[in-house]
């Protein structure tokens, strides 16, 4: 028997990257998917690569009317969620003197806003108590030039865990974020074109201490920790899944 065997979860972002990995282990593990995602071509593949209990649920998390077509899928499907794993996201570099406004809200409606949101419009579902992960970031706690809008929304999950882990103490839900370090998904390809992909990666080699890229599956091993039984004295906290990179 997995360790989350019986369990349903919602997986944001979970046509690609770590959302993807970790949609695949939760069924491994014996639990039942429903992951999200703007194109639905992505959703398809990422459906036929997970193979079994998976439900794909198109929509644009900025968008509240797609999160309300998101937690009406899982209430007709299934009636009642174990563990939120909200991940979708983006990286999008821009320094300060040239940041815009369209930039600021993107990022933000995205990935400090939805997140509210969706649990906000899930949470009626999760009676018989749960776990939320929120994906931030290590650097949330690091100073990297041209973040200032995606450093500061991943800071956010962070605070959201906190109060969250506090608000829900009575009804069995634990909150927490798992901040990844730099892991090898369509993420990294986007932060650089593509002949400049091998500096880049030399550059986050040069502060990683463990000395490579995270793979996907590694982040989401860490998601089944925190969504199981194996976790069920973790809330509030922060567990960095990060290869060193924001401890030293």
């Amino acid at each position: 028997m997995g360790t989350l065997e019986g369990k349903v979860a919602v997986i944001t972002g979970g046509n690609s990257g770590i959302g993807l990995a970790t949609a695949k282990r939760f069924v491994e593990e014996g639990a039942y998917v429903f992951i999200t995602g703007r194109r639905k071509p992505e959703l398809d593949k990422a459906v036929e690569y997970i193979g079994k209990n998976v439900t794909a649920v198109p929509g644009d998390l900025s968008k509240l009317q797609d999160i309300d077509g998101i937690a009406a899928a899982v209430t007709t499907t299934k009636g009642v969620v174990d563990i939120i794993v909200s991940n979708a996201g983006f990286t999008e570099q821009a320094p300060l003197d040239t940041l815009t406004p369209e930039h600021f809200d993107k990022t933000f409606n995205l990935m400090a806003r939805a997140p509210v949101f969706l649990v906000q419009k899930l949470l009626p579902l999760i009676s018989r108590g749960g776990s939320i992960i929120l994906v931030s970031s290590a650097m949330h706690v690091m100073g990297i030039p041209n973040h200032t809008a995606y450093a500061a929304a991943k800071a956010a999950l962070r605070s959201y865990a906190r109060t969250w882990a506090a608000e829900f103490k009575g009804r069995g839900i634990r909150v927490n974020t798992l901040s990844p370090g730099v892991t090898d998904t369509p993420i990294l390809d986007s932060q650089s074109e593509e002949h400049r992909r091998d500096e880049v990666v030399r550059m986050y080699l040069n502060m990683i201490p463990i000395g490579r890229l995270a793979e996907a599956v590694e982040i989401a091993n860490a998601a089944v920790f925190l969504g199981s039984e194996q976790s069920s004295y973790v809330t509030g906290a922060d567990l960095m899944a990060d290869g060193g990179v924001g401890q030293v």
